[in-house]
């Protein structure tokens, strides 16, 4: 289990925050905090390995508490969730060495789609050995572990087509790095088979999405849908 600190000077939001956390598999809410002295508490208390960050903190920004841990020799991962979205604080954020940056509001898909893509990059790690030695290719592997599949543009959904499970959709290909199914498709996503084929068929259509046919004993093809790169 992956241990999140979810840290939110809103005692509503944390909540939300947390119920989100708690329904991807493999995550887990150890601690919320309100203020930065509480997260910087938390971490010291108890080992965490992701903190689910606010920039608007009342005693210091998220940032700063970035700043603070790293210089306290705490190397917890952060993804930051807030609405701060000026580039100056979006830039700092990367150099302090935040994963993932996620402007509120936001939905649920996109914050499952961010921790399924952190949890890749842990797979990965431990995959490439923990604090052994890298090639390009496994450098590559561990880099590309953190990419999140695009937002499609509204404009291009059709009537019936919501955003998020689009996402949502994007996200479980994006992130497989093998042709799916519509039935696997659904399976990953909660979604019905039916519903799955029809986001299939558009997003293939849409040239998001590359079908292959594979031929079982039945003699019918089995449909699957591999991501395409933009």
């Amino acid at each position: 289990m992956i241990d999140v600190l979810v840290v939110d000077d809103d005692f509503r939001v944390a909540e939300i925050n947390a119920k989100y956390v708690g329904k991807v598999p493999g995550f887990r809410v150890v601690a919320r905090a309100h203020s930065a002295a509480q997260a910087l508490a938390a971490v010291e208390r108890a080992p965490v390995d992701l903190v689910l960050l606010d920039h608007y903190l009342p005693d210091r920004t998220g940032l700063e508490l970035v700043h603070h841990m790293r210089e306290q020799g705490h190397g917890t991962d952060v993804i930051m969730i807030t609405a701060a979205s000026d580039v100056v604080t979006v830039r700092a954020a990367m150099r302090l060495g935040a994963l993932h940056y996620l402007v509120k509001p936001f939905t649920f898909a996109a914050l499952r789609t961010r921790l399924d893509s952190y949890a890749a990059l842990r797979r990965t790690v431990d995959r490439v050995g923990g604090r052994g030695v890298a090639g390009q290719d496994q450098v590559d592997r561990i880099f590309g572990a953190l990419r999140t599949a695009p937002a499609p543009l509204s404009p291009g959904l059709p009537r019936g087509h919501s955003e998020p499970t689009t996402d949502l959709i994007c996200g479980v290909l994006h992130r497989s790095g093998r042709p799916l199914s519509a039935h696997e498709v659904a399976a990953e996503t909660g979604l019905s088979r039916s519903t799955a084929q029809r986001y299939l068929r558009h997003l293939e259509q849409a040239g998001r999405l590359r079908l292959s046919l594979r031929y079982g004993d039945t003699g019918r093809p089995e449909h699957r849908y591999a991501w395409v790169a933009p």
